[in-house]
């Protein structure tokens, strides 16, 4: 079953200029940056629905682990949404699944004991509009998915299993690191063919409804992906098992996650990527996963200047971030740019967490990166830098669009144990500008820090090992 947007929404995405990239956010900036953080904190507002239930197994839902409910679930998200909404209840128990796709004024609710337990046959997920790396396609459906919905929620105590492991899905990723355990061996088929494909489409702009994938290119589907959606909450439950991304929200408005759990450590196993939204708070979350943590992205390439929708007006705070590539990182799908996102209170701590703050870009990404306020953020260790501003993230100068980003300030970042403070790398002619560090301490630092295509490097009452440092020259 092949399910897409109509041709209006097709063109109507085509069709947005370059002039939306410098449009106005949906905020106007009050005069201190972390009046705005508040802003957007008030006007986050969690969709409200009425008192009724719709427990799955009132539509022949069976919670034994082995019956497949797709059906059942969709006849019960059917008759709630046309009944003008309410909870969609899955009871305790282990039901297993394919696609869920939710519907206006909707909340998946995942009971104490409620596992929802995603199949691994691709052919239980259905081709539809997506993104996938930041790129617009027709591919498999998310496990769960709404394409513009409004007021939809997943809550909850229970857990969403996507069986992601060495046997299911994660081999599609080919060769990762030269290890084995994601389950890819020389002479397995992978991603890699029609992830080329697919790129190459969006640089010669073919049209989105042409770009179709699915069985036999092995291009893994996300796990949560509520797209142009509004008004979505996403709270408490557990995700376990992510095939891919696991919290993908594309082009959405008033987005809350709040107090999920999730863990995943297979390839491209980001904890959370808010995707070209406007207007997110992400409060209350544990992270340990196989890449990024929280990645803000906007679009890739060719793709992401074609739509030009920045990922603005995001709020991080009382958020654990554990195993990682990065904490809080920007991009590197980030052509759309991104600006105003705001981290706060935040505790991030493991051997395996690479970074703290993370941003990532090239020459062949581009796109302006602006306005980043982090404060009073706990780091326990990192293996690699407290702070990372990396230009050179895979095709590295190797393209025609320059990457821009200026005014990051962190504030009271206390790092107990990182190898070195911060790895600051722009590019010729385009230089990272206007990073402040303020009232910050950073120990356990044994390695210099690297500072080159940089300027505005500010250090404002900032410790190493201990002793205070009197200038940038005495970082490196």
């Amino acid at each position: 079953m092949l399910i897409q947007p109509s041709r209006r929404d097709l063109l109507r995405y085509a069709g947005l200029g370059t002039a939306a990239a410098i449009t106005p956010g949906a905020l106007a900036a009050p005069a201190a940056p972390w009046a705005r953080a508040a802003d957007i904190a008030r006007n986050a507002r969690a969709p409200s629905f009425p008192a009724r239930d719709f427990a799955i197994t009132q539509f022949g839902a069976r919670g034994d682990g082995t019956t497949l409910n797709t059906q059942a679930i969709a006849r019960a998200i059917e008759a709630c949404t046309k009944a003008g909404g309410g909870r969609v209840v899955i009871p305790a128990g282990r039901f297993l699944t394919g696609a869920v796709h939710l519907k206006s004024n909707v909340n998946l609710h995942l009971s104490e004991g409620a596992t929802l337990l995603f199949s691994t046959n691709p052919a239980d997920y259905p081709i539809v509009f997506t993104r996938w790396e930041g790129i617009e396609l027709m591919n498999y459906s998310p496990f769960v998915y709404a394409y513009r919905q409004r007021n939809i929620a997943i809550t909850g105590s229970g857990t969403l299993d996507g069986q992601g492991s060495a046997q299911h899905w994660w081999a599609w990723k080919g060769p990762w690191g030269g290890t084995a355990n994601h389950g890819w061996k020389e002479g397995m088929p992978d991603q890699r063919k029609s992830r080329a494909v697919l790129f190459q489409m969006a640089e010669d702009r073919v049209p989105v409804e042409k770009r179709v994938f699915g069985d036999g290119h092995f291009l893994r589907p996300a796990f949560v992906q509520p797209y142009d959606c509004d008004n979505v909450l996403i709270e408490g439950v557990k995700l376990r098992g992510s095939p891919f991304w696991q919290i993908h929200p594309v082009l959405c408005r008033n987005l809350i996650v709040r107090g999920v759990d999730v863990l995943g450590h297979g390839p491209n196993n980001d904890g959370c990527d808010p995707e070209s939204v406007d207007g997110a708070l992400i409060e209350g979350c544990t992270f340990d996963t196989g890449d990024d943590c929280i990645a803000v992205n906007s679009g890739r390439n060719e793709d992401g200047r074609r739509l030009a929708k920045p990922a603005q007006n995001i709020l991080i705070r009382d958020c654990r971030m554990k195993e990682g590539h990065g904490g809080v990182v920007v991009g590197s799908q980030i052509s759309g740019g991104a600006r105003w996102i705001f981290a706060e209170r935040c505790v991030m701590d493991s051997p395996d967490l690479w970074y703290a703050i993370r941003f990532k870009n090239n020459a062949l990404r581009g796109g302006l990166l602006e306005n980043f306020y982090y404060r009073d953020i706990q780091v326990g260790q990192v293996s690699r830098a407290a702070i990372t501003c990396d230009f050179n993230y895979e095709e590295g100068a190797k393209g025609r669009f320059v990457p821009k980003l200026r005014n990051v300030v962190v504030e009271r970042l206390r790092a107990a144990n990182a190898l070195r403070v911060i790895d600051s790398q722009g590019l010729p002619g385009a230089p990272v500008t206007g990073i402040t560090l303020r009232d910050c301490s950073f120990d356990g630092v044994t390695q210099p820090s690297i500072v080159r295509h940089t300027q505005g490097l500010r250090l404002d009452n900032v410790r190493v090992n201990g002793k205070p440092v009197a200038g940038v020259d005495a970082l490196s």
